[in-house]
């Protein structure tokens, strides 16, 4: 707050804020953030252990699509060919693209692999996929990367 003196005059106030602190506090907020960006980052390489997660519930017609060991398509039991994946899905969800894709894979398949058919089905414009493995016991260690 402050005022203003003039010869005989009232004292009038006038109202105006100091930015001056909140500036300090957005320069300290802004590197203590740039501090610890870096240290948010994950770079410990880690074994994957299998997932032991509860079973979600299936819908009544679930759509699997597997990727085998050689790197061809099924789509329930009826191989497709990549070129033909879009419309061989359109034609099985009556093109409905909100429904999940169940994506099964051989363990023997890449990553770069699966990535490639899950950008596949994003291309298609199924966005929903769900990864299909094997349950495991908890504590029993199988499925668990060596």
């Amino acid at each position: 707050m402050a005022g203003n003196l003039d010869d005989g005059e009232d004292l009038v106030e006038t109202y105006e804020i100091n930015v001056t602190p909140f500036i300090d506090v957005i320069l300290v907020l802004l590197i203590i953030f740039m501090v610890a960006a870096p240290l948010a980052t994950v770079d410990v390489p880690v074994d994957l252990p299998g997932s032991t997660a509860q079973a979600a519930q299936r819908p009544q017609a679930p759509v699997y699509l597997t990727v085998k060991a050689d790197l061809s398509l099924a789509l329930g039991n009826d191989p497709v060919a990549r070129e033909a994946l879009a419309t061989t899905l359109d034609a099985r969800t009556g093109g409905n693209r909100e429904e999940r894709i169940f994506l099964r894979a051989d363990k023997t398949v890449f990553y770069g692999d699966l990535t490639g058919v899950m950008n596949a089905l994003r291309a298609a414009g199924y966005l929903k996929i769900a990864l299909v493995g094997l349950e495991t016991a908890p504590g029993s260690g199988i499925g668990a990367l060596p």
